[in-house]
């Protein structure tokens, strides 16, 4: 048992972001036990070795819900749009991915860099060579990571290097679910890539594969550019829409997850509502590719279930704060303000309940995995300048999200150790 002496974030019923001055966060065996004010926890656990962290701030770790480990050394790599990216970067990096040498250094390094920018949880995509999701639950599970990930699915219309055999990618997945499954705190994503890279009878496999395997998480695209909907229209022409595509091959589910969403309606919107799945909203990925804005306002109406992602390679950092920040100034030209406390909670308990795991993680309270990370508001010298003259705790977020960048993350704890 630990304790962690420091100022704490936390957020009201009503979703109003405080912080506590002078707070105790007590762990045992990777939970949360105890946490307040330091003078009436401490009392209660009067004897808990206590690290003091004061002058730095305790907040929940940041969820990623969408980020691909297979295309970290693509990140900055200029093109005309989505599909031209993929064809000029994305497929041959991935490629690589078939030397399990390779992919394990990769993971190594992108794990480092998730954890040195506060991220604690992710949904990851690997390449679709078995080998590469082999390296990275390895790695995660070193570590005691709750991460979610998947081999990539993807039988035509790509490059021979990263094409999969229909019948065999699904019998690697269902073999990497046996294997990785609920093991430690990992969990697997059937992760059929989009639907022009993927035969109706894989993606038919990959919804039944879901059925028999309840548990296991579903990832993929849905709607992110204009010539990848008008390639889907022209592939599945019986299909009412992009989405109805997935739903009607057993895809669209609770624990569903879909990347992006920008192109699509109300009636699609209340349909990934209804189903229960949730929506990774990637704002530095559609700003660089020029895919298009997610429309925040639909969101709100519908109901959707979403959270922030950074979608790297595609999307241009890692850092919660280029994310959150990306997602406000995106809503503002809809005419949409963002609160910092909103943009917050969907990078930490709202993405963590779009995944299905807000019982688990995104919140400091008792009973929840010990994954948090100590914000330090004086970083440098024009953040703390600003932090130190915000009048509300939305003001001193709101510096935060725009001034931030991974020199805040003083530290990141997983499962209550110091990584």
């Amino acid at each position: 048992m630990k304790g962690f002496r420091a100022s704490l974030l936390r957020f009201g019923s009503d979703g109003q972001p405080g912080l506590i001055d002078d707070a105790l966060l007590v762990v045992d065996a990777g939970l949360i036990v105890d946490v307040g004010e330091y003078r009436s926890v401490a009392a209660r656990f009067p004897e808990v070795e206590t690290f003091d962290w004061r002058g730095q701030v305790l907040a929940p770790g940041f969820v990623d819900m969408h980020v691909h480990f297979p295309q970290l050394d693509v990140i900055a790599s200029p093109a005309a749009g989505l599909l031209p990216w993929l064809e000029e970067y994305a497929f041959a990096q991935e490629a690589r991915f078939a030397d399990p040498a390779h992919a394990g250094v990769v993971a190594e390094f992108f794990l480092d860099e998730l954890a040195r920018n506060g991220v604690t949880t992710a949904m990851v995509w690997c390449s679709s060579h078995e080998q590469s999701a082999e390296a990275f639950f390895q790695a995660a599970a070193r570590r005691d990571l709750r991460m979610v990930a998947g081999k990539v699915l993807m039988d035509c219309n790509c490059p021979e290097s990263v094409r999969d055999d229909t019948e065999r990618g699904l019998a690697q997945s269902e073999a990497l679910i046996m294997r990785w499954h609920g093991r430690g705190r990992l969990g697997y994503a059937i992760t059929p890539r989009f639907a022009p890279n993927c035969s109706e009878r894989q993606m038919r496999g990959a919804g039944e594969l879901a059925r028999a395997h309840e548990g296991v998480w579903v990832q993929t695209h849905l709607a992110e550019d204009r010539d990848e909907i008008a390639w889907v229209a022209r592939l599945f022409p019986q299909a009412s829409s992009y989405l109805d595509v997935y739903d009607r091959l057993g895809l669209l589910r609770p624990r569903s997850v879909y990347a992006h969403c920008i192109h699509i309606d109300d009636a699609d919107r209340l349909r990934l509502t209804r189903s229960g799945a949730g929506v990774a909203v990637c704002p530095t990925s559609n700003l660089f590719l020029g895919s298009g804005q997610f429309d925040f306002d639909a969101a709100a109406r519908t109901g959707m279930r979403w959270g922030l992602a950074s979608d790297v390679g595609g999307g241009t950092s890692f850092s919660p704060f280029r994310t959150m920040l990306a997602a406000y100034e995106v809503a503002r030209l809809s005419g949409v303000t963002l609160a910092p406390s909103t943009l917050w909670r969907r990078h930490t308990s709202d993405a963590a309940h779009a995944m299905g795991l807000g019982e688990r993680i995104g919140e400091l309270a008792p009973g929840m995995e010990a994954d948090f990370v100590a914000l330090d508001p004086n970083a440098t010298e024009l953040l703390a300048r600003r932090t130190g003259i915000a009048s509300t705790t939305e003001e001193w977020l709101f510096a935060l999200i725009v001034l931030g960048d991974d020199r805040a993350i003083a530290r990141t704890v997983i499962a209550g150790e110091l990584r």
